[in-house]
């Protein structure tokens, strides 16, 4: 916990003690699912850099799983959907600033991300993989301790190739990763397997991948502000539903071509 986390929740728990002292309870934060109700729209956000999840179509268009789903859970709430997208590094932030809504953008649940955000879901499931290029003669992690290696900037993959000490550089999203690993600027990228086999086959690339043996599948989260328990409630129930009525596995196979879950 760092200082400035150490103040705040001091200077929370004076002023709560402080309303008790004078025989006055805190103010409740009214839960978000009202308000979204009565504005009649939630915003939802992604990079628009992650295909077939999220990514900005010839029609200019901001398509694929992430907003098929968002939109859906949205449309079952009686909502409708704003679209927004927004560089993957500062993505919570802007979630913590009212930017927008949620975040429906393959986000990686994990306790770090859970301390700061709550999460639906997981809405899917996917596993780290490590791409190259035929002939590479990399086929495991100790072969990567030499190699120039591609992540996103913000997702976990970056924060776990520089935890192994490799050579790290950073992209703004999986296009650019591919293009990199095709022009032979970096020897290898790391990235959710789903997302980059279906990109890696899509632009006709050859590659040679191998998962990452020391970690589990995870799962997509949908994150929203913390302290709207109504809001995630709805949410949740949405996404339960789509799952059980068929509709969750229509929008899998138009977009990924089988059931993700």
């Amino acid at each position: 916990m760092t200082t400035r986390r150490i103040l705040m929740t001091s200077a929370i728990a004076a002023g709560t003690l402080a309303l008790a002292g004078l025989g006055l309870s805190a103010p409740v934060m009214a839960d978000e699912l009202d308000t979204l109700k009565e504005e009649g729209v939630m915003r939802i956000a992604m990079s628009g850099a992650y295909p077939p999840f999220n990514f900005v179509s010839d029609s200019n268009a901001v398509v694929g799983f992430d907003p098929a789903i968002g939109t859906e859970i949205n449309s079952r709430m009686g909502l409708e959907t704003e679209v927004v997208t927004t560089a993957w590094d500062g993505i919570i932030g802007g979630l913590l600033a009212q930017k927008y809504d949620a975040i429906v953008g393959s986000m990686t649940i994990t306790e770090e991300r859970a301390e700061v955000v709550d999460f639906v879901g997981p809405y899917y499931t996917t596993r780290r993989a490590i791409f190259t290029k035929p002939g590479s003669g990399i086929a495991s992690l100790e072969d990567l301790e030499d190699a120039k290696v591609g992540v996103t900037l913000g997702e976990t993959h970056e924060e776990w190739a520089k935890d192994k000490g490799y050579s790290v550089r950073t992209y703004k999203g999986l296009p650019e990763l591919l293009l990199e690993l095709e022009n032979g600027r970096v020897d290898a990228i790391v990235n959710d397997s789903i997302a980059a086999i279906l990109a890696l086959n899509e632009n006709g690339y050859d590659y040679e991948m191998f998962d990452d043996p020391e970690s589990e599948p995870f799962g997509a989260g949908i994150a929203i502000r913390k302290g709207n328990p109504e809001l995630k409630a709805a949410m949740q129930e949405a996404l339960d539903a789509m799952m059980e009525d068929g509709t969750y596995v229509e929008i899998a196979e138009e977009w990924i071509g089988e059931d993700i879950r």
